[in-house]
């Protein structure tokens, strides 16, 4: 199983771990690792996460890590990651089609 970055999903993640790092640089580093290694497990496990309830279909699912959300699509042959949220923002269905083009 393929793993792809929507451009959205890296400036999610970039700009989540530079907020981090404004308080502590080696936070920041550690978050970005355990968000590798939460994706990394849909390679071998791509229903891994839940169905995302906001949205109720079965290929967009997301895995929680922390205070976060990991958005993802799981397709045939590849796992895509589509964004990376807050566990206290909601996802509409329109944030899933402007988060398609891969980075």
């Amino acid at each position: 199983m393929k793993t792809a970055w929507t451009e959205l999903s890296v400036e999610k993640l970039e700009e989540i771990a530079d907020y981090i790092a404004i308080d502590n640089q080696s936070s920041a580093k550690n978050w970005v690792v355990s968000i590798q290694k939460s994706v990394n497990k849909l390679n071998i496990f791509p229903e891994l996460g839940r169905i995302v309830p906001e949205i109720g279909r079965n290929d967009i699912r997301e895995l929680i890590e922390g205070n976060y959300r990991i958005i993802y699509k799981r397709e045939k042959n590849r796992i895509t990651i589509l964004t990376i949220r807050n566990f206290s923002q909601l996802l509409s269905e329109s944030d899933i089609y402007t988060t398609n083009k891969l980075a």
